[in-house]
């Protein structure tokens, strides 16, 4: 069975669970990273040099992390995920350029937003910064609305991984104390989000 190291509250694991879950892939989560420490083990460290989370190993120790690498992989190995990933060259390509852009520009802004209102005390906030960072997800998150323009999803009428990557922070900036621009293409897409089962478990929980 398939192991998925990582605590169910970092949204990077979230994208793995809420996958699995999509394709019925059965796992073992142990939980790693945060308040369980572990990452730091030398037997983790093994796996997973960075220290961080999630991770997966395969019965026959075969080890990979980075989330969205993780997404891919388990789309291309397993029943229905070919479904999730196109392999014609050019539709493949809008898939990973969005999840590309989730690492690459939406991550820092939002994660910006997120330590500051649920991480750190409130004695302790940077509400300059998080205020900045508002404003540069909110510019991203346009794009993002712009995309959705008569489509379901983000890479057309169908569900990808590249909805996965983007669903977790979705979440994230609909329900966060911070104030919202009207963007209707991307609260749509976000409602068709939260239909899904998978997504309810393991994406709509109270943030921690």
């Amino acid at each position: 069975m398939l192991k998925i190291w990582g605590r169910t509250s970092s949204s990077n694991v979230m994208k793995v669970l809420w996958l699995c879950d999509e394709l019925g892939v059965a796992y073992e989560r142990i939980d790693a990273g945060g308040a369980f420490g572990r990452t730091r083990d030398p037997d983790y460290l093994a796996k997973n040099p960075n220290a961080l989370v999630p991770t997966i190993e395969e019965e026959d120790g075969y080890t990979l992390w980075e989330s969205n690498s993780i997404l891919r992989y388990l789309c291309n190995t397993r029943p229905g995920g070919a479904a999730l990933y196109p392999s014609a060259p050019r539709e493949r390509a809008d898939v990973e350029r969005w999840m590309d852009w989730q690492l690459s520009r939406v991550n820092g802004p939002m994660t910006t937003i997120f330590f500051t209102y649920v991480r750190t005390p409130e004695k302790d906030r940077d509400l300059a910064a998080a205020a900045k960072a508002r404003d540069a997800a909110e510019e991203l998150w346009r794009i993002l609305d712009a995309q959705l323009a008569g489509r379901d999803f983000i890479a057309g009428s169908a569900f990808t991984i590249a909805d996965i990557a983007l669903g977790i922070q979705a979440y994230r900036w609909f329900n966060l104390p911070i104030e919202r621009a009207d963007l209707a293409n991307l609260r749509g897409w976000y409602e068709r989000l939260g239909q899904r089962p998978a997504y309810r478990k393991h994406v709509m929980v109270p943030m921690s």
